[in-house]
């Protein structure tokens, strides 16, 4: 029998977003999916990792201990914020903790991805963050935190650390590391991602170039609600994962 779950949330920027009817097997769908996208896109290839909170709980979808583009639906762990895995036959990821302590620390956040992104890690080693100068890029504002002790998140601790670091904000570098991401459903999390990428490529061809224009505070009021609707990653979701059905 489906397990049904109604999903009733508020944006991370504070915006009311409409309820949805959710199931379990859907919500492991889109996991599977985010993970392909990733692998597909170039931003994940042996490691990285998307997780979804089951609403209303402190548990989470999580993959087990393999390339994204490997993870199926049948298997798929349980864990707990607390870092007990409750069910399924694999092992986790062992930075499992980013996703624990992020959900521990923020019951608004619904799904965390941590990828290693290429041209983010280049942009942290020079001491930039997520500078916005186009459309997509002014979704994050001027508001990815860094982490920057250069370690892998694999205790407890660590992962409090991070959650700290992060604080209220939905996205964050990791210093010679990677990306974190944090919002209210897999799918936005998942294009987000791809965004913040994005961003970087942008920025670090602008700074190549000469010196970069950034987004006033002026300007970003003005397109970051053109950019940051849901009609918008919904769209975007739409794209990504029709290529990764393809490939």
């Amino acid at each position: 029998m489906d397990i049904f779950l109604s999903l009733s949330y508020e944006s991370l920027d504070g915006r009311s977003e409409p309820k949805r009817l959710m199931d379990l097997d859907t919500l492991k769908q889109d996991i599977v999916t985010a993970s392909h996208i990733l692998h597909q896109q170039g931003v994940a290839a042996a490691f990285g990792h998307v997780s979804a909170r089951i609403p209303g709980t402190d548990t989470f979808i999580f993959p087990p201990r393999m390339s994204p583009a490997l993870v199926r639906k049948d298997n798929l762990l349980v864990l707990d914020v607390e870092g007990h895995q409750l069910s399924g036959d694999g092992r986790p990821n062992t930075e499992f903790w980013i996703h624990a302590r992020i959900y521990k620390a923020r019951p608004d956040v619904q799904s965390v991805c941590h990828v290693h992104p290429p041209n983010c890690v280049i942009l942290g080693s020079l001491g930039e963050t997520i500078r916005p100068l186009h459309a997509s890029g002014a979704i994050f504002r001027n508001d990815v935190q860094v982490f920057e002790p250069v370690t892998l998140i694999r205790t407890r601790e660590l992962g409090d650390q991070v959650a700290t670091t992060l604080g209220h904000h939905g996205a964050m570098l990791l210093h010679g590391h990677g990306v974190n991401v944090a919002d209210h459903d897999v799918r936005r999390v998942c294009v987000m991602t791809l965004w913040m990428e994005e961003a970087a490529t942008y920025q670090l061809r602008a700074m190549a170039s000469g010196n970069p224009r950034y987004f006033t505070a002026k300007e970003l009021a003005v397109i970051y609600p053109q950019v940051s609707g849901e009609a918008v990653s919904n769209r975007a979701w739409e794209y990504f994962s029709s290529r990764a059905e393809e490939g």
